[in-house]
């Protein structure tokens, strides 16, 4: 199968790494010296532009920080529309949102190429070992046609709904990942000042009702110990929190829960800056709190 894969990223890489193993690769990168370092150690054509790219290919992955910078790829002469060629794929692992999702198959269904948005979880170690959790939108017979490309990097792979279903479902998930660390950080700052140590909070609670896995890896992991790898920005994450925000408003459901957390995680972004950790917003609980939750 011959692929072109465009964004090589921290989660991308491995994406397209896997890709390269298993068959004819061509990528291309908005920094281009990145694409270079990238085809120095795996199997691949460097595609010159977009375009270049997409030409290459009869499926072509995006992966790419937002929806935005996949309409900035696709247009002009050379975007990946000038390149694309009638009965070709796009398949957008973007953590998009679902809008963009439905816009973007439109322009592409009047030059007859298929679209299925498929936002992938897992994190970068999850892209490492080829086992991310793919999330699908679009129809059955494109799901059917882009099922040999996930497989190449995914491990679960679900057609969860139409298109903008499966950007949909990721900024959701989410939402979740972010409420959980919201709360688990104001909890366990509380039991801090009250005198529990927060293994031994922890401990409890990972064998209770109240366990996740936020306080099962990400809390024991990194914000007991001070570790705070960075492995997935906050930026990032405060963009997917307000999608789902969005998307919930659209779809008329209550939703205090989620608007109260993408408006935390706003303030946590405007605080700690464009390079900080997704899980670093447990600094700000402890910063207001006056407590560091360790040990």
């Amino acid at each position: 199968m011959k692929v072109s894969f465009l964004g090589l990223g921290a989660i991308g890489t491995p994406m397209a790494r896997h890709v390269a193993a298993k068959g004819e690769l061509t990528v291309w990168n908005r920094t281009a010296a990145t694409a270079h370092a990238f085809a120095s150690t795996d199997r691949c054509v460097v595609a010159g532009t977009a375009r270049e790219a997409g030409a290459a290919s009869t499926v072509v992955i995006t992966c790419l920080p937002t929806s935005r910078e996949v309409d900035a790829i696709l247009g002009g002469p050379d975007g990946l529309l000038a390149g694309m060629s009638p009965g070709s794929l796009l398949i957008d692992c973007t953590s998009g949102d679902p809008a963009s999702s439905r816009r973007i198959a439109a322009t592409l269904a009047e030059r007859n190429i298929a679209f299925l948005d498929a936002p992938v979880s897992g994190g970068v170690n999850g892209a490492i070992n080829g086992a991310l959790t793919v999330m699908c939108g679009g129809d059955d017979a494109t799901f059917a046609r882009a099922l040999p490309a996930l497989e190449m990097f995914g491990k679960k792979i679900v057609l969860v709904g139409p298109v903008g279903a499966g950007h949909a479902l990721k900024a959701v998930n989410n939402a979740w990942l972010a409420t959980h660390i919201w709360a688990a950080a104001e909890g366990l700052a509380a039991l801090t000042k009250a005198g529990v140590k927060p293994s031994v909070a922890l401990e409890v609670i990972n064998a209770s009702s109240g366990r996740s896995n936020t306080s099962e890896n990400l809390v024991p992991q990194r914000v007991v110990t001070g570790a705070f790898p960075r492995t997935f920005k906050l930026a990032l994450l405060e963009k997917d929190v307000a999608i789902a925000a969005e998307f919930i408003r659209e779809q008329r459901v209550p939703s205090a829960v989620t608007q109260q957390v993408a408006e935390l995680f706003r303030v946590a972004r405007d605080m700690l800056g464009e390079e900080a950790d997704h899980v670093e917003a447990v600094q700000l609980i402890e910063r207001w709190s006056g407590v560091e939750i360790r040990g």
